[in-house]
């Protein structure tokens, strides 16, 4: 005689709403969830309501959903799911859905021991920090203060934590009391499923800083060789006409240097 599982009402009704979400919606996608503390959590749903719909259920019950589809892909999803992701739903396109993930991270303070994530540094500048313990403090980090108008205020900028090493704790003192939130919190996008088009995405990786500057560097090189071999278009019509003239310049100080010379000679 075979043991029959027991599915509790709470899991039922739970994985039956998740199915209505995932009809309801175009994209389902899995996000990483860990180390978020509750208040930046909250935040970010906050910012995202009415874009997506955020759901924070165990393994089993998303293994459940994403099984219940009968659609091999989706399935495929089962394995970016582990005990700190969410799965959100949303009518968003999923790298629209993604790019709202990203841009929704929250600033956050840094902890002693915590590895930099990036060269950290004391901007220079005026502060609202006054003088007394704080001057040693900085001192002690190496960051040149001056007073102005009772207030310290940093000379020049100083890298206080490097990228890839562990922060002190004299450091995030520092950083705490100039309100400097070096480490960046939310969720990370590990994969989607577009329903509509039966799409699947097992890696999410948007870097839209670095796509922005690739491409205006992708520019520079392009609108330069267009100015070489004299291709005209709206970008390049006002370079051309400059280096037209520049050219002008040059050949008419030719001319006249060569009628000096002729006249030298007869």
């Amino acid at each position: 005689m075979k043991h029959k599982t027991h599915v509790s009402k709470r899991k039922i009704l739970a994985v039956k709403e998740l199915t209505k979400l995932m009809k309801e919606n175009k994209t389902v996608l899995i996000a990483s969830i860990k180390n978020i503390p509750a208040s930046q959590f909250q935040e970010i749903c906050k910012k995202l309501r009415g874009k997506a719909v955020i759901k924070v259920p165990k393994k089993n019950l998303i293994g459940m959903v994403l099984e219940s589809a009968k659609d091999e892909n989706m399935t495929k999803l089962k394995g970016k799911v582990d005990d700190s992701v969410a799965i959100i739903f949303s009518n968003l396109d999923p790298f629209d859905l993604a790019l709202e993930l990203i841009q929704s991270k929250s600033s956050v303070r840094a902890k002693a021991g915590q590895i930099s994530p990036d060269n950290i540094e004391v901007p220079a500048g005026p502060t609202d920090l006054v003088p007394g313990p704080a001057i040693s403090e900085l001192g002690a980090l190496g960051i040149p203060i001056m007073i102005d108008k009772g207030k310290i205020s940093i000379k020049e900028a100083k890298v206080i934590a490097k990228m890839g090493e562990k922060i002190s704790k004299s450091a995030v003192e520092i950083m705490n009391k100039l309100d400097i939130k070096p480490f960046k919190v939310g969720f990370v996008p590990l994969a989607a499923f577009d329903i509509k088009s039966k799409e699947l995405y097992l890696e999410i990786k948007l870097d839209k800083e670095g796509t922005l500057k690739d491409l205006k560097e992708g520019f520079g090189k392009a609108l330069a060789l267009a100015v070489a071999i004299g291709y005209a278009s709206e970008d390049t019509i006002s370079f051309l006409i400059r280096k037209a003239v520049a050219n002008e310049s040059a050949i008419e100080k030719l001319i006249n240097v060569q009628e000096i010379k002729s006249g030298e000679t007869e």
